[in-house]
């Protein structure tokens, strides 16, 4: 025969004395309050554009432009082209910028940060002076010294500079070589993303080799495997035609050239960004213990190996939280571009806010973006961070 069930002698707590109850009431109650605060400042500023006679609207985004652009990536006629295609443009520039300078800007503060650590007594003083110049000057006069003294100041486009490669340096900008599309080029750019699939399998494979040469440098390899395969079809398929500069007249025909607004933005963030990317990598460097570095040497190692495969990994936990900051302070920082010129989202938004006088929606529309790509790479960065982060048992 079974036990008699045990009954619960305590009573029950009534759900207004609860505490999980009350902690989501509580955070309710916020909720809704802070909702109404936006709800009224929301009505106020609509209540006062209806004294202006104007009201919240975006419907002005689909007016004509009617202003031309220096740069335009995808193609643009001021003449039929909305004021929503306009600020796409200005959007595309920011992000060519944000992801060119995220990447200069690190290769560059990762290189000066080593090298502020030489044994080498020169070395190391040209990365501590390059750090201090930088790192102390305002960014929008290196702006300034980058454009007017360094860019403006090069050869006329007659007198360019001629680089290997069929590459032209000019007060015109850099013209690089390029492709033309053609028919194949999207089975193409499939395929390659294919590839790179492959790729991240051979490295996980070569990952279990057991000869040094593979395990170490498993990274080139699938970079080789995955470079081999996308040259591979693309002699098959011929997806471009490769597109030389030539100059003509007063400026470069084909390829692409980079004015000299964008070179001189790019360097401007690059060199400015990278100054504190070094510092931040030197102290994470110093932050591993040296012993670690002596156990890496005792076993053979070199001290580019060591760094590359003990002491970098480590030190990534500590460097990666503050560059996370100077990511999101370059890609806020490129809204000085107006200063130069540069059509960027905030040019192009001033632009069109003096000829539509629509203040809070344009506000807005720039908040909007550099907020969306901040997020962008605020999350990108926490995936990096708990990837190298140290797990506790």
């Amino acid at each position: 025969m079974p036990p008699p069930a045990r009954s619960d002698s305590s009573p029950k707590i009534p759900f207004y004395r609860d505490v999980r109850v009350l902690r989501i009431f509580a955070q309710g109650v916020f909720v809704a309050f802070v909702v109404l605060i936006f709800w009224y400042l929301f009505g106020n500023v609509a209540r006062g554009l209806e004294r202006m006679g104007s009201s919240f609207s975006f419907a002005f985004l689909g007016n004509a432009a009617s202003f031309a652009l220096s740069e335009t990536p995808i193609p643009y006629d001021p003449a039929t082209d909305s004021y929503l295609i306009a600020f796409s443009i200005g959007l595309l520039n920011t992000l060519r910028v944000i992801i060119a300078g995220i990447a200069l800007a690190s290769l560059l503060g990762l290189l000066v940060g080593i090298a502020q650590l030489s044994s080498n007594w020169l070395v190391a003083k040209i990365a501590q002076v390059y750090v201090e110049i930088f790192r102390n000057t305002p960014l929008l006069i290196q702006l300034f010294v980058w454009y007017f003294i360094g860019v403006l100041s090069l050869p006329r486009v007659r007198d360019s500079i001629a680089l290997p490669g069929s590459i032209y340096l000019s007060n015109r900008g850099l013209a690089l070589p390029w492709f033309t599309p053609n028919e194949t080029f999207t089975l193409w750019l499939t395929l390659a993303g294919i590839f790179i699939v492959v790729a991240l399998l051979a490295y996980r494979v070569l990952g279990r080799a057991k000869t040094p040469l593979i395990y170490e440098w498993r990274g080139g390899w699938a970079f080789l495997l995955w470079l081999a395969l996308a040259l591979a079809a693309a002699v098959t398929l011929n997806p471009f035609t490769p597109s030389l500069p030539v100059i003509r007249g007063f400026n470069f025909q084909d390829g692409i050239t980079l004015s000299p607004e964008y070179a001189a933005l790019l360097l401007g963030l690059v060199f400015y960004t990278g100054a504190f990317i070094a510092d931040i990598v030197r102290a994470g460097i110093q932050a591993v213990p040296r012993g670690i570095l002596e156990a890496a040497r005792a076993l053979g190692l070199t001290h580019v190996q060591a760094l590359r495969l003990i002491i970098i990994p480590l030190a990534l936990r500590v460097i990666i939280p503050p560059l996370t900051n100077q990511y999101l302070n370059l890609a806020k920082n490129s809204s000085l571009a107006i200063a130069i010129g540069y059509a960027d989202l905030f040019y192009v938004s001033n632009t069109i806010f003096n000829q539509t006088g629509q203040t809070l929606q344009v506000i807005l529309m720039i908040m909007g973006a550099y907020l969306v790509i901040s997020l962008v790479i605020s999350t990108l960065m926490n995936v990096v961070n708990a990837r190298f982060k140290l797990t506790e048992r």
